[in-house]
């Protein structure tokens, strides 16, 4: 897409509760339309209760916007920055009533998902196009969004840093209990979804590694974090999956982390670096599942094991997110389109039918089948 001058930025994301009354309103909103009752809700709730029911990510958003603020402010870009949810306060559809009625009439998208997919980007799109749609906005608030980043050095570099200092953390380990030499395995580790989703995500009519563009963006990360690592030389490593839910008669991509740990032992392994590949902060999948869930089943089996940071507010990953607003405004254009695998740079505009909703259509921007987010003549 061609560049523009923007009026703000809106930071995406994805929400949580911020105490115990908030969780099941916040699993509700979640869930909505697939008819599950609060019993149900109640066993996901567990994960939040015991964190005093406030998910992690809110505070990690506001970082992240300060932090983002502070770099528009360095490098002299005047964009003030929004931040949204699609599934609790500030919910997305107030942020754009408050934008519009402050004066903004064209705004730029950044999620917090990396990776294409579509509850990682094309529900952002139904969720911006839908706000619209309710608020009365349609072609009057202009909205676009930036491509996904999955191979942006200001995504991947965070992660070359985590892992070399992961690896070097448990060889110490190791080395501590007499095994220096010891096997190591590496887990990129992502959020699961459902295989036919993973088998839209992408544009129609491509092949990919692992038959769908969600699968092959990780591979390729994966391998770009690899090969930046010289203490990863070697290293066997996999990618793994976590978080799944819904009912299970639906097949979801696997392997889960925790049957892949549970596995290594009998290959000799007797250590593990955990990498946080599909998330770009420390929010609740990341605590329980990897911190509380798979840590613990590490130490069951007595290996040595760290699970390295998300990008987070890494100075890298602040600059990578401005690079790629950037990419996008006529004032202080950055006309290099950085990618650190073969699949990127991705499209600044979705194809027809990217990442399509299995469950039917709803109004999207930032396609090229588009009706809505764009300003009418």
């Amino acid at each position: 897409m061609q560049p523009k001058n923007y009026d703000a930025l809106l930071l995406a994301s994805f929400g949580g509760p911020e105490g115990q009354d908030d969780v099941i309103p916040f699993l509700r909103n979640v869930t909505s339309g697939r008819g599950i009752p609060d019993e149900r809700l109640e066993e996901v709730a567990t994960h939040y209760r015991a964190n005093g029911g406030v998910s992690p990510i809110n505070a990690q958003n506001r970082a992240l916007k300060s932090a983002l603020e502070a770099e528009l402010a360095r490098r002299g870009i005047n964009l003030p920055v929004l931040w949204g949810n699609r599934n609790w306060d500030p919910y997305i559809t107030d942020v754009f009533k408050e934008a519009y009625d402050a004066g903004h009439r064209r705004v730029l998208a950044l999620s917090t998902s990396a990776y294409s997919g579509y509850s990682s980007c094309r529900q952002y799109r139904e969720d911006f196009g839908m706000a619209l749609v309710e608020t009365g906005l349609a072609g009057k608030l202009e909205v676009d969004k930036v491509r996904q980043y999955f191979d942006h050095p200001g995504f991947v570099e965070p992660f070359v840093e985590g892992l070399a200092e992961g690896l070097n953390r448990v060889r110490a380990e190791l080395a501590a209990q007499g095994a220096e030499d010891a096997p190591v395995h590496i887990l990129f580790a992502t959020h699961s979804i459902p295989i036919g989703d993973a088998e839209n995500a992408g544009p129609r009519g491509e092949e990919y590694e692992g038959g769908s563009a969600y699968v092959a963006q990780h591979l390729a990360t994966a391998r770009a974090v690899l090969d930046r690592v010289p203490e990863a030389a070697g290293v066997d490593w996999s990618l793994v999956y976590q978080s799944r839910s819904g009912a299970p008669h639906v097949p979801w991509l696997e392997p889960d982390i925790n049957d892949a740990i549970e596995e290594l032992p009998a290959h000799g392994v007797k250590g593990v670096v955990i990498v946080p590949l599909g998330f770009v902060s420390d929010h609740m999948e990341v605590v329980w599942d990897l911190d509380t869930e798979a840590l613990e089943t590490c130490r069951n089996l007595g290996l040595a094991a760290a699970r390295i940071p998300t990008p987070g507010v890494h100075q890298k990953f602040v600059e990578g997110l401005v690079d790629l607003v950037c990419e996008r405004t006529l004032e202080q254009h950055k006309a290099e389109r950085p990618a650190l695998s073969a699949l990127g740079p991705w499209m600044d505009v979705c194809m027809p039918g990217c990442c399509a909703n299995r469950r039917g259509e709803k109004p999207t921007v930032a396609g090229m089948d588009s009706t809505v987010g764009v300003t009418q003549p």
